[in-house]
């Protein structure tokens, strides 16, 4: 029985790793193009675009692993069970326990992986991409200026530079400031960095003029070889990075810092989604189990299972939707948390119980032939 067993789960396993594969490629080339606004306008190297995106993994892998666990059991499960491997097994002998425990095994392990990235590893990468993203946001050399616009980083300030190469050099740059006493600075030079002078921020402009008009209507003008222009007041901000309910661990969702005002207001909201954490691992298990109610649930059809697999597809669709609704609905009524839990539990109850209820066929269709004689080894052991 151990060589079937282990039959099945590499049948299993293999489609699992594929479809996990695949869905998650889509799902990264969506979030790709979606992050592109890092290169594009925010003139981000290919390094920081790419990280950022590897840093949603995940999360995505965590929605899509359910999904990738339905699909490729439906697929493994209807090639089986039309090949009749299936119904070797049972007319072995087996239990339909024995036949369904390989897939049920895997789905465990399955969400146990899922529970491990929820609790540990997604809020890691997502505080690492929250400070990556805060970064980006602040970057004096993407926020300063955007090739060929007029740009007004500051109150008072004004900003051009014609081209921007990919080094971070400004070439033909113009500067616009009002001060506060009523005078106004304009300085023009050739080019331009960003950098550091004695550990501030800094504009080094090389080749250029310098024209202040007083309050007093005096205009002085001078001409430089280079100048250094001091962007401390840019860089200073009280601005802090804030951890959003997806990037906090399970002990900061359940017991927030109630001495702070977000926090406190938003107390619901971070007790949903730590629920959530905890109960999303289960639909791995409730999807594997309406995948094996749509083939094995059923009597042997050579017609194929087209119309039990769309009504099991449209019900794991339902179960998910519903499980999304109490999540959203405990963010206002803590009692509906309960509702995450038993939305998965039950539809697996509901599936292993059809499967247990049905009538085996231990009939074989000698007419066909498994493409694999494995089953047939095992059940003459």
């Amino acid at each position: 029985m151990r060589l079937i067993d282990r039959y099945l789960l590499r049948q299993l396993l293999g489609p699992v790793v594929l479809a996990t594969l695949a869905l998650t490629a889509v799902a990264l080339l969506s979030q790709s193009l979606a992050g592109l606004d890092l290169i594009v306008n925010q003139r981000q190297s290919a390094l920081v675009f790419l990280k950022v995106t590897l840093l949603y993994m995940p999360q995505l892998i965590n929605l899509i692993l359910p999904i990738a666990v339905f699909v490729a059991a439906l697929v493994a499960l209807n090639r089986l069970h039309t090949e009749q491997e299936i119904v070797v097994c049972f007319a072995g002998g087996m239990s339909r326990w024995r036949v369904i425990s390989p897939a049920m095994r895997l789905a465990c392990s399955i969400a146990f992986v899922a529970l491990v990235m929820n609790l540990f590893v997604q809020p890691a990468s997502f505080r690492t991409l929250r400070q990556e993203l805060f970064q980006v946001r602040t970057d004096l050399a993407a926020t300063l200026v955007r090739e060929g616009e007029f740009t007004e980083p500051a109150p008072g300030l004004t900003v051009y530079a014609q081209s921007v190469n990919s080094q971070g050099d400004l070439q033909n740059l113009f500067i616009h400031q009002i001060k506060a006493d009523g005078g106004t600075t304009t300085y023009t030079a050739e080019s331009g960095r960003v950098g550091r002078a004695q550990g501030r921020p800094v504009l080094f402009m090389r080749k250029g003029t310098n024209q202040e008009f007083s309050s007093r209507g005096v205009l002085n003008y001078l001409t430089f070889d280079e100048y250094t222009f001091d962007l401390e007041p840019l860089a200073s901000t009280d601005e802090l990075i804030h951890y959003k309910p997806s990037d906090r661990y399970l002990h900061e969702l359940f017991f927030p810092d109630l001495q702070q005002d977000w926090e406190k207001r938003n107390r619901l909201e971070l007790l949903a989604e730590g629920h959530a954490r905890i109960a999303s691992p289960l639909y791995n298990i409730a999807f594997m189990a309406l995948a094996l109610n749509a083939i094995i649930g059923g009597g042997f059809s050579r017609l194929g299972y087209g119309r039990r697999i769309a009504i099991v597809g449209a019900t794991a669709a339902a179960v998910r939707l519903v499980g999304f609704l109490f999540q959203s609905g405990a963010e206002d009524e803590v009692w509906l948390n309960l509702g995450q839990y038993l939305t998965p539990l039950a539809a697996t109850w509901i599936a292993l119980a059809q499967i247990f209820r049905g009538k085996i066929n231990r009939h074989i269709d000698i007419t066909r032939r498994p493409a694999d004689p494995a089953p047939y080894v095992g059940v003459r052991a």
